[in-house]
């Protein structure tokens, strides 16, 4: 029996010490990543860990000089008989062929009231509490002074109130004591459903054989190594494993000091939170990974742009762009008296709606409002192949920046590129139809050959006129008058012809600096029209896919910060 003792005592001294800084820091760090994380991930992956943020704030705030541990069994292994040995009272009702415990005791070693606050958190019904103190043997329970003693339900209960009342508690105690008895301590149900989800939290767990006086000397070591082989393979190796009778105040011993070392210690609450932290990030690891890009690649970005610009039209827009310049310049120089046939023909950016906007700094606010926002335009819809080439351009922004992240991570990424691709329609359409094309003024050129086709035309109407006259003259056989002569040409006819060859001659001239000018036009406009739709594909895309990279790195670098210290 000393040299076992020694061995719990030696396990007891291996138990990590808690400083309660680093807890709180860690505490930090998983309300850190939940606060990155929350909006971008599945909430029922967060659940547990916003539980322990929950759970912890609470158990810190409460006293940390009272230390809250539970007996947790199955139908008759004993515990209730266990919690009223150790307290030396008849507290908890005892039976061994039906669950007799269905709600939690507490027994308080020390003053009551110093432990309701707990006691109300853990949620034990004011009638199951019961102070342990007694003038006659004060001294003698000095040294559990602190202790917060739970007989748990039994968790194996026919009551299905029970077991939800089990799980609930054993997910706030600060020690658990696992009491298992000779006759049913390899029950698969304790072992699997129980203590191996327990492995973590080795530095808060004590099994107890209780009922060993029912084992005779020889078997009684079997029965324990064989109870230590099955709590290695739940990966509780090197808990403590005690043997307790609680009619034999001899066998009670262990149990007793190591309550009274754990109360001493004060470590059993920030012992058991560290642990929850350490299950809780084991939950999130497949949550975090590599780190995540700077930024979206450049190249990405552009086939966005390139991908939206045909959605939005930016091709056709920039055919009628280079056809209105031609229209336009055509109009500005081409010969007067054929310019009416022109203009009957429509714009071609007004047949889209797209009535170019006021040179910068031009705007007339009526009442000092704003200027009205563009019209929509009449743009065709995209194509099946042009909508096709946007979901690629879209896949492809997920594919650069999720490439190394956690596929929930992915999933994220991809919802905030698509997130408001219900907007971009819109978007897109006040992008185009809010940019300058440039062919909303005259060129200067325009108007220096236009104003040389009207004094090309006024030369040909006045050489018209002057032969007209002439005409006129001799057929009323009026005095006769001769033309001057340029040469061997009249000047009247010179004149008309003159005028009508040299107009004709200027347009055909002109023409190819016109389709010179409308392919740069056309250059122009398109540029500008894309770096308006880049700028929509930044916002509407870019941007959230930003965020969540963004929170990601955040909830990566919190996630390192609440590992454990080395």
């Amino acid at each position: 029996m000393t040299q076992f003792l020694g061995r719990v005592r030696e396990s007891l001294r291996g138990n990590r010490r808690v400083d309660p800084d680093v807890l709180l820091g860690r505490l930090d760090a998983v309300q850190g990543f939940l606060d990155a994380a929350d909006g971008h991930l599945p909430s029922e992956r967060l659940v547990p860990a916003h539980t322990l943020v929950e759970r912890a704030t609470g158990r810190l705030a409460l006293s940390r000089d009272h230390t809250l541990v539970a007996l947790a069994g199955a139908t008759g292994s004993g515990k209730s008989s266990l919690f009223n040995a150790l307290a030396h009272m008849r507290l908890s009702p005892v039976g061994v062929r039906r669950p007799t415990t269905g709600q939690a005791f507490a027994c308080v070693w020390g003053a009551a009231d110093g432990a309701a606050g707990l006691l109300d958190w853990v949620g034990v019904l004011p009638r199951n509490r019961f102070a342990r103190e007694s003038p006659l043997d004060g001294d003698d329970e000095a040294a559990l002074r602190g202790l917060v003693l739970l007989d748990l339900p039994d968790f194996d209960s026919v009551e299905a109130s029970h077991r939800v009342e089990v799980d609930r508690l054993l997910g706030l105690v600060d020690l658990i004591v696992w009491v298992v008895d000779p006759q049913k301590y390899a029950d698969r149900v304790v072992h699997e459903a129980y203590l191996r989800e327990f492995h973590r939290h080795k530095d808060v767990t004590v099994v107890v054989l209780n009922q060993a006086d029912r084992l005779s000397t020889a078997d009684l070591p079997k029965v324990l190594d064989d109870l230590r082989r099955l709590l290695e393979e739940d990966g509780l190796g090197g808990v403590p494993v005690l043997a307790t009778a609680a009619v034999q105040d001899a066998a009670m011993v262990e149990l007793r000091r190591l309550l009274e070392r754990t109360v001493a210690e004060r470590q059993a609450a920030l012992r058991r939170l560290s642990s929850d932290v350490d299950t809780t990030l084991a939950r999130l690891d497949d949550l975090v990974g590599g780190p995540a890009p700077e930024d979206v690649d450049k190249s990405t970005v552009r086939s966005l742009a390139d991908a939206l610009a045909g959605v939005a039209g930016v091709p056709a827009v920039a055919d009628a762009t280079e056809r209105a310049y031609r229209h336009r310049a055509g109009s500005a120089t081409g010969w007067p008296l054929v310019r009416f046939w022109r203009k009957l023909r429509p714009d071609p950016l007004r047949r889209l709606h797209l009535h170019t906007p006021p040179v910068a700094g031009t705007e007339v606010a009526v009442g000092g409002s704003e200027p009205p926002p563009p019209a929509r335009t009449s743009l065709p819809d995209p194509t099946a192949a042009q909508r096709a080439s946007l979901g690629i351009a879209l896949r492809g922004v997920t594919d650069n920046a999720a490439s190394d992240l956690p596929e929930p991570w992915r999933v994220a990424v991809g919802g905030a590129a698509r997130s408001r691709l219900g907007d971009l329609p819109d978007a897109l359409d006040k992008a185009v139809a809010g940019t300058e094309l440039g062919v909303e003024r005259k060129r200067a050129w325009w108007r220096a050959v236009g104003l040389l086709q009207w004094v090309l035309t006024l030369a040909a109407v006045a050489g018209l006129g002057w032969l007209v006259a002439g005409y006129i003259v001799r057929a009323l056989g009026l005095p006769r008058f001769d033309y001057p002569m340029f040469g061997e040409i009249p000047l009247p006819t010179l004149g008309l012809l003159g005028g009508l060859v040299a107009g004709i001659l200027l347009a055909l001239l002109v023409k190819p600096f016109i389709h010179l000018g409308a392919r740069r036009a056309r250059r122009r406009a398109e540029a500008r029209m894309r770096e308006s739709v880049g700028e929509v594909g930044r916002d509407h895309v870019i941007a959230p896919v930003r965020v969540v990279l963004r929170d990601y790195t955040t909830a990566r670098d919190a996630y390192a910060a609440a590992l454990p210290p080395r």
